[in-house]
Formats: structure tokens, C-alpha cells, sequence
């Protein structure tokens, strides 16, 4: 299959071309509108009960004025204005009469009319040098009052300088979280994108060659964006999943055109200048690994299929499409360029980039050492290896459950501020407090409600519950808690409160709330639920996969198995970083000191097909080796040796992808995404892959490839990534990579 393909890419090569060229053009011109279609909720689950509490209640009594969305901080740091003052209360009057009622349902603050002194006093801090206002947005869901907020964000601020503004609320977080990710991606990319193009220059040691892999990340990202806009017609797509396109477009196009290209230069080395035998080759060979390793990192994608949050299906199938291209783009149109290059792949390289064909370099000599002592001494070394990831796995235990909310934002930025001011100044009660709501359908009694309200009193951290909206078919019961959200005090007092009994005559009571505990408290849930079946799908068809590809049951086995122990290490080593403070220091972020279950589900799905691409690469060079030799030792050494370069370039320049995404993040949970994966890609191509995959591999000798034989007869060797050579070791007739 794979023969024909090099054939008729070779053959139809100008055709296959134009075609692409027409597909950017007019991709990218249609694919861009998915832009202005996506959504940014879908955090939640449907089927949760907090979900389903918001729902009723939203359906039933509509958004009106009095329901809380935003709170707005009028505050003076210099304590030298009051609210007595007639300054203070001119210039805070004055912004919230300019916000416009397109975009606010209604406001209350300190000086609106027809309020209590008991209410009035709920408005202004004990020392009388801040006062709140809350908001109702316009908008019928939370996607169109997160518009309303946009719009309001910078009317609603104080003039002048001296009463500073600071705007919180569950809509100002998403908001800032939203912003927080997309101008760290544009940032990363600027960062990262230079980077890349030197690296992939003294890689590939020529503009002609380096410039390959980065029109092949343009291609699959084009290809992604519009299959993305045609699943807005039957679905919700996040814009948070351009992240996941852009990350995974661009990372496995380099991986997938440094293998490629460095395979096709050393065939074309082999087959004296015959492009079309060595397109052949290629595609027989890395052709054949990049089509595995692109639908084991897919089958590691479909894992988000299992999640119930939305947002999970969008990133899903936003990293499915783009992986999709990616193999389709390596497959079909970069042997297609290949073949019209020719020998003029090498073209445009500098003379100082040049090496010497056949030279021995001392990296070469380094993994020719390495490869020799891992074969020599298997036991220490697997030990070894396996002892540090499981060391690094150990701060898993410490996992505290959490939520990404404002706390995942920078320490100065308003939605952090807001609370610490409200906490710190404001008495409790006040008119910004946080809310649990209740809704009850049923024909209540006013008795039995009573005694309900007074149970829910009774939970240690709920208080001043009170009915918000009541007909004879739902009651709407609000009551105030202390914290955040994801609090294990407040955890607790969402089981409790559940617990409780419901009121005589209710057909159901639903604890929920917009950004409230249950939120979280059914988010970590339904996570930790679907988890175990996603990893479970994810490993199965994983193994199924690797049986097929390489015929041989222990070899896939192993490969699942160490692909968890790694992950489990890049996940500890995450907890032991982000949760605990380990890597403040160096990122200068703000300690929640919770984890995000589902921010770990991603780096677990996604990572998956990551750390299992490079074992891919060198386990099939070494079972190309066996095939032609039946020496296992022989076999793991010319492997190690030939993928080592080739594999630590891949490894380096997708660090730099993940890293740039980590370190220029503003946002926690996206920082978390960035590092995680970079953790995740570093382990593997170096512990794993260096040590641990030969070192089992050696051990178990001929067992490797059981039920198969050491030779097929009539079938082309298996996939080698990079050409063989034994810089220090067994002489080989094959020249040196050009990589």
C-alpha cells in the first residue's frame, strides 16, 4: 500500500501540488470564518446535577434584574476618599449611568434609591473607602452575557484615577481566561516560530528541506480549521480548541517531515540519485511509521470523546482533524513534493551546515556508547529507569481535586483582586457575596419549605438562605458560602446540603449554581467517572495497533504499559510543579493549590499518542534490523544508534512548541497544558526511549517478536526512521544521515 502511494505520488506529483496549493487558498479563506462561530462555554457537564439545576431554573424563570453576574469594586487606596464623600459618589454614579441597557438588565449599588439602611450598609466596606455595585447582564445564556461583560468591561470604570475599578464575577473570569489564552497563543507562536526555523535549519542543514515541515503544520492546520467549521453545523466547537490545532499541527508536521525528508535524503544517497525509488523506499518505510504513529496519537484523542463536557469533544475532535491532516499532508502531498524536488532537497544549505557524507560524528559515538552499555548491562539500567518514573510518579497521591476559576489568572489581575478586597474589607453579608442556588419543583408547602431552609442553616458553611423566586412550581432558594469553590469544606457542604431531605410535597431538589462549589464538586466527578473508560479504550486500541503494526504481542505490551508509567511520572512531577509550588520559582504563578481533574485529563489523552510516537521510530528501526539479521543485540544497538539524532531533534523541536505554549502562558491552566506535555515528550525521549524501551527489549531477546520470526519472506523491512549506522560498532554499507 505504502509502495503505492510513493508511486503515485511520483507519478502524479505537479497534480497532487496545485491541488494543495488551491486547497490552502481557498481553505484558508473558508476555514478562517470558524472563527466567528465557535463558542467559549461548554466547561460543564449536561447530565450533572448543577447543570441541570441551572437549566431548570434559567428555563423556568428567565434572567431577570436582581440576579447576580458581575461585581464591581469602587475602592480608594489611599483611604483618603469615603463614600460620604461627594467625589466618590460623582464619579462612581457617573460610570454605572453610562452603562447602556442593551447590555445590563439593571445595577445596585451604594447610592441607589429606595434602599434600607440594613441594605445600604451591605454596599460599602467597614472602613467606608470602598463600595460594590452588582450587576445583571443581558443575555439569555452565558455566552451572551460573557458578550454583555465585553461590551461593559470598560464603561463601567471609574474616571479620573484616584477611585480605582476592579470587575469580578463568573463572566469577568471567563473573560480574562479566555483573553489570558488567546493572547498567549499569538505570543508563544511569535516566540516559538523563530526558534523552529533555526533549529530546523542546522537540522536539516538547508532552507529547502527545513522549509517542509513547517508548509506541512500550515497544510494540516488549514485542513483542521475547516473541517472544524463544518462540525459547527452539527455541534458546538470552543475556541479554546485552536489551541490544541495549532499545538498539534505544528508539532507532529515537524516530526513527521524530519522523519520523512531525512529518510528520503539517505535513499536517495542509497539509490544513486533515483528519486522515484527512494520516494518508494521512504514511503515503505517512515511513510508506513508515520501513518501508525499518526493513528495512535488520533485513538489517544478519541479518549476525550469519553468526557461529558462539551469543551472536552471540541478539543477532541479539534486534535483529531488536524493529526488526520497531518498523516493525509505526509502521506500524499510532502512525497509529492519530495518527488519534484528531487536531489535539490540539499539545496540552499550553508557551507558552514555541511557535512562530510559517510562522517562520524561525536553524537554519533555518544548513542553508539549509550547502546552498548544498555545492551550490556539491561538490568541496571531498566531498574534504573523504571525507579526514577516511578519516584516521579509519587506526588500523585498528594492530588487535591480542583476547578480552573479566577485563581488560575495572575495575582494582579481584577478577578483575583476582587475577592481579597470583598474578604478582606466587606463584612459578611454583603451584597457580593457568593451564592449556592436550590431549586425545588413541586408544590411546596410554606411549612415544609421552612423547616428545609432551616436544615440547610443548620450545614456548617451555608447561611442566610432565602427564597430568590417562588411560583407554584418551582422555588428558587439561594443561601451564602465562604471561599472558594473548590474548597474541600465547601466540597463537603455540597454532600451535605444534597443529602439533606427534601421538603414535603418537592418533586425534586437540584443543588447548583454558575460558578458555584457544585460546579466543581460535579465537574471532578463526572471527570474521574469517565476516565478509567477512556485510558481503558485508549490502551486496548493502543495495543491493537502496535500488534498489528509491528506483529508481536510483547513488544506492544510493553509499550503501553511503560507509556503509563510515563505519563503517570509526568503527571506527578505536574502535581509536585503546579499544585505544591515547585516551579514558581521559575514561572512565577499563583499557588491555587489544587489541580484541575480535567485540565490532567487532556494532558493524559493528548500526551498519550506523543509518547508513544518516538518508541514507535525506534522500535521499528529495530525491528527492521532484526528482520534483516536475527542478531537481538545487534538489533537494539543499530537502532538506538541510527533513531538517536534523529529522534532527540524531533523530541527537541517539539519541546520547543510545548514549552513556548507553557512559559509564556498567563493562565494557569494553560501553563499547566504547555509544561505537562513538555514534560510528558521530554521523559519519553530520553528516559524511555533512551534507556528503558532497549534495556526490556534486550531482556527479552527473541521473545520481542513472538508470534512472528525474525524474517518475512517477500515483504519490505518495517519501518527505519533514520538510515543505519554503527558510529563505534558494527560497520554497516549504508551512509550516514544527513540529520
Amino acid at each position: 500500500m505504502f509502495s503505492l502511494l510513493g508511486r503515485f505520488a511520483y507519478v502524479r506529483r505537479r497534480l497532487i501540488l496545485i491541488a494543495a496549493a488551491l486547497f490552502v487558498v481557498l481553505g484558508g479563506v473558508w476555514g478562517s470564518g470558524v472563527f466567528g462561530v465557535m463558542v467559549t462555554d461548554g466547561l460543564e457537564s449536561p447530565n450533572a446535577e448543577s447543570t441541570r439545576a441551572n437549566v431548570l431554573l434559567q428555563d423556568h424563570f428567565g434572567h431577570q434584574p436582581g440576579d447576580l453576574d458581575s461585581v464591581v469594586v469602587y475602592t480608594d487606596p489611599t483611604g483618603e476618599l469615603t463614600v460620604d464623600d461627594p467625589a466618590f459618589e460623582q464619579v462612581v454614579t457617573a460610570a454605572l449611568s453610562r452603562l447602556p441597557q442593551s447590555e445590563v438588565l439593571s445595577w445596585t449599588g451604594y447610592w441607589s434609591p429606595g434602599l434600607t439602611e440594613e441594605e445600604r450598609a451591605e454596599y460599602v466596606s467597614e472602613d467606608r473607602s470602598s463600595t460594590i455595585a452588582t450587576l445583571t447582564l443581558e443575555g439569555a445564556d452565558t455566552a451572551e452575557r460573557l458578550e454583555s461583560y465585553a461590551e461593559i468591561e470598560g464603561l463601567a470604570r471609574a474616571d479620573g484615577g484616584q477611585v480605582e475599578t476592579y470587575i469580578a464575577g463568573e463572566a469577568g473570569s471567563v473573560y480574562h481566561l479566555q483573553e489570558a489564552a488567546t493572547q498567549g497563543l499569538a505570543i508563544s507562536q511569535m516566540i516559538a516560530l523563530p526558534i523552529l526555523l533555526i533549529l530546523l535549519l542546522i537540522t536539516f542543514r538547508g532552507l529547502v528541506a527545513a522549509a517542509i515541515p513547517v508548509a506541512l503544520g500550515i497544510l494540516a492546520i488549514i485542513g483542521s480549521m475547516v473541517l472544524l467549521r463544518c462540525l459547527t453545523y452539527v455541534m458546538n466547537i470552543s475556541i479554546f480548541a485552536m489551541e490544541i490545532t495549532t499545538l498539534l499541527g505544528l508539532g507532529l508536521a515537524i516530526d513527521y517531515g524530519l522523519f520523512m525528508v531525512s529518510r528520503f535524503r539517505s535513499e536517495l544517497d542509497r539509490h544513486d540519485g533515483d528519486v522515484s525509488a527512494a520516494l518508494v523506499a521512504t514511503m515503505n518505510t517512515s511513510g508506513r511509521t508515520v501513518a501508525f504513529s499518526g493513528l495512535v496519537v488520533v485513538i489517544g484523542l478519541c479518549g476525550l470523546l469519553f468526557f461529558p463536557q462539551p469543551i472536552s469533544h471540541s478539543f477532541g475532535w479539534a486534535g483529531i482533524t488536524v493529526v488526520l491532516f497531518n498523516i493525509l499532508a505526509a502521506l500524499v502531498v510532502m512525497p509529492a513534493a519530495l518527488a519534484v524536488l528531487g536531489p535539490r532537497i540539499n539545496a540552499l544549505g550553508p557551507r558552514w551546515l555541511r557535512r562530510r557524507p559517510g562522517a562520524v560524528t561525536r553524537e554519533d559515538r555518544a548513542w553508539a556508547a549509550l547502546a552498548r552499555s544498555v545492551t550490556r548491562r539491561p538490568v541496571p539500567w531498566l531498574v534504573s529507569g523504571l525507579l526514577a518514573l516511578l519516584a516521579a510518579t509519587t506526588p500523585l497521591f498528594m492530588l487535591e481535586p480542583g476547578l480552573t476559576n479566577h485563581r488560575y489568572l495572575p495575582e494582579d489581575n481584577e478577578v483575583q483582586v476582587v475577592p481579597v478586597i470583598l474578604n478582606e474589607e466587606f463584612a459578611p453579608g454583603h451584597a457580593g457575596e457568593s451564592l449556592i442556588d436550590i431549586a425545588i419543583s413541586g408544590p411546596v408547602e410554606e411549612q415544609a419549605l421552612a423547616d428545609y431552609m432551616r436544615a440547610v442553616d443548620g450545614v456548617e458553611g451555608a447561611s442566610e438562605p432565602v427564597v430568590h423566586r417562588a411560583d407554584d412550581e418551582l422555588t428558587w432558594v439561594t443561601f451564602q458560602y465562604r471561599g472558594e469553590i473548590d474548597d474541600a469544606h465547601n466540597v463537603a457542604l455540597v454532600r451535605e446540603v444534597r443529602a439533606l431531605d427534601a421538603p414535603a410535597g418537592a418533586d425534586q431538589v437540584l443543588v447548583g449554581g454558575n460558578g458555584a462549589p457544585p460546579v466543581s464538586f460535579d465537574g471532578n466527578d463526572a471527570t474521574t467517572a469517565a476516565l478509567p473508560w477512556a485510558l481503558l479504550f485508549v490502551g486496548l486500541s493502543t495495543l491493537l495497533v502496535l500488534v498489528i503494526c509491528f506483529r508481536s504481542v510483547l513488544v506492544p505490551i510493553k509499550a503501553v504499559v511503560v507509556a503509563f508509567i510515563s505519563l503517570g511520572a509526568s503527571l506527578g512531577l505536574i502535581i509536585w510543579g503546579f499544585q505544591e509550588g515547585g516551579f514558581r520559582g521559575l514561572l512565577d504563578f499563583y499557588v491555587v493549590g489544587t489541580t484541575d481533574v480535567w485540565g490532567l485529563a487532556i494532558i493524559i489523552t493528548i500526551a498519550f499518542g506523543l509518547v508513544t510516537d518516538y518508541e514507535m521510530f525506534l522500535v521499528s528501526r529495530i525491528h527492521e534490523e532484526y528482520r534483516a539479521t536475527g542478531d537481538n543485540q545487534r538489533s537494539i544497538r543499530v537502532g538506538l544508534e541510527s533513531t538517536g539524532s534523529v529522534i532527540t531533534r524531533a523530541g527537541l523541536l517539539m519541546v520547543v512548541v510545548l514549552a513556548a505554549m507553557g512559559v509564556t502562558a498567563t493562565s494557569l491552566f494553560v501553563m499547566t497544558i504547555g509544561i505537562g506535555l513538555t514534560l510528558a515528550v521530554v521523559i519519553d525521549a530520553t528516559v524511555v526511549r533512551s534507556i528503558i524501551v532497549p534495556a526490556a527489549m534486550q531482556l527479552l531477546g527473541r521473545a520481542n517478536w513472538w508470534p512472528g520470526g525474525p524474517r518475512s519472506s517477500g515483504e519490505q523491512p518495517t519501518l527505519p526512521d533514520a538510515p543505519r549506522h554503527a558510529a563505534g560498532t558494527e560497520a554497516t554499507s549504508e551512509p550516514a544521515s544527513r540529520v
